[in-house]
């Protein structure tokens, strides 16, 4: 599509991906409560797959700027995930199915930060192209909570984890079929100045990026919890629930097909800082527990703001400062404290407060977005030259 080149084999990937997160984030626990787990229980596991997130991407990141065999990794985490995985079926105690999720998302953990190191590398120049290539992974999402859905409804929550089991191989397959690409090191500022991933990571543009990022993920903490529990709360029909949950991936979807165009007119730091003010906006709306149909759509279109825009910049942002010899560990810090620690934080601290404070977490959200965007107006610089000459 556009001259992107290896589209087909890439967004392969990607549709598969996020279609075994649609398996995972929402059906999982189906399956664990027919194994027979507590609710306790059920928890625990489902908070492996983001503990695990938290060091093993910076784990991979660093094997593979260090050898260089960036795809062989990828092939690598999706076979032994692959592999790992299928033993489920022969786990009935709490500690048997520990050991087989640490093992299945240890190595599943490693091969997303290092897909899209290794897609901005092929893009090259043509980087602004990379939200066609990841949107889908949301049509992939959608497409799977969908169908399984209508899958459980028939045969019941066994199919979460034949199907699971199924994409892990196929997505091995499919990373078979992903090309390899010999790695230059750019003309950054990492390759003028710093020796090392740790001499880049302590400079302020770039601690101020990955705070905000956290920022940004912790705030969405409340949305992922609790706001069906809070559409339930204010009566809406469950239905329109549905709706409202599809407006914001469709919203997404949207925006990626049109986010390279907006990469070419604006500059990276004006499009993450939009997206956190408009963010800023979308909890606002929500946290007002107002039941106007039309503002609750409103704010779900916003989901394009706050998921889609903020995560190709972002991709956009490591791309542009960290030289293909130090993309995988920029990454891998992305996937793990950006996103995974800040996911964590967020479902910790709304699930602590949502029973007395409610619907006004979500203020606590937005007051989150918001500190992030003054962090990023003020820290990071607009452009990689504006960088060059703040650290001379």
């Amino acid at each position: 599509m556009y001259g992107i080149p290896f589209y087909g084999r890439f967004s392969s990937y990607y549709f598969l991906y996020y279609a075994l997160l649609g398996v995972l984030v929402p059906y999982w626990a189906l399956f664990l409560q027919l194994r027979g787990f507590n609710a306790a229980e059920i928890g625990m596991l489902l908070a492996i797959p983001h503990l695990t997130k938290l060091g093993a991407p910076n784990l991979w990141g660093w094997l593979a700027d260090k050898t260089g065999q960036r795809l062989r990794i990828i092939r690598l985490g999706n076979f032994v995930a692959a592999l790992v995985f299928p033993f489920v079926f022969m786990s009935y105690g709490f500690w048997s199915m520990v050991l087989v999720l640490v093992g299945f998302s240890f190595f599943w953990n490693a091969v997303m930060a290092q897909c899209e190191a290794l897609v901005l590398e092929t893009l090259g120049s043509q980087s602004h192209k990379y939200s066609l290539v990841r949107l889908w992974g949301s049509i992939g999402f959608v497409v799977t909570v969908l169908v399984l859905g209508f899958l459980i409804e028939y045969q019941g929550a066994v199919v979460v984890a034949w199907a699971m089991a199924i994409l892990l191989f196929v997505l091995w397959l499919a990373s078979m079929w992903l090309p390899a690409i010999s790695s230059t090191a750019s003309d950054t500022i990492t390759n003028k100045q710093a020796a090392s991933f740790w001499q880049v990571f302590r400079h302020l543009s770039v601690l101020a990026f990955f705070i905000s990022g956290l920022l940004m993920q912790l705030s969405h903490g409340p949305y992922y919890a609790f706001y069906t529990l809070h559409l339930n709360a204010l009566g809406v029909p469950s239905q329109w629930i549905g709706v409202l949950w599809s407006f914001g991936v469709i919203a997404e979807i949207v925006l990626f097909v049109f986010m390279s165009r907006l990469l070419l007119r604006f500059t990276i730091k004006q499009l993450l800082v939009a997206s956190l003010l408009l963010t800023v906006i979308r909890w606002g709306i929500i946290g007002s527990g107002t039941t106007a149909m039309g503002l609750l759509l409103f704010a779900q279109c916003l989901h394009a703001a706050s998921f889609a825009s903020y995560h190709a910049s972002s991709m956009a942002w490591l791309h542009e400062f960290f030289p293909a010899r130090l993309a995988g560990q920029g990454q891998a810090v992305y996937a793990s404290f950006s996103l995974g620690a800040g996911w964590a934080l967020g479902a910790v601290i709304s699930g602590v407060l949502w029973e007395e404070w409610g619907v006004m977490v979500f203020n606590m959200a937005a007051g989150a977005a918001l500190l992030a965007a003054v962090i990023l107006y003020w820290f990071l610089p607009h452009s990689k030259n504006e960088a060059e000459k703040k650290l001379s």
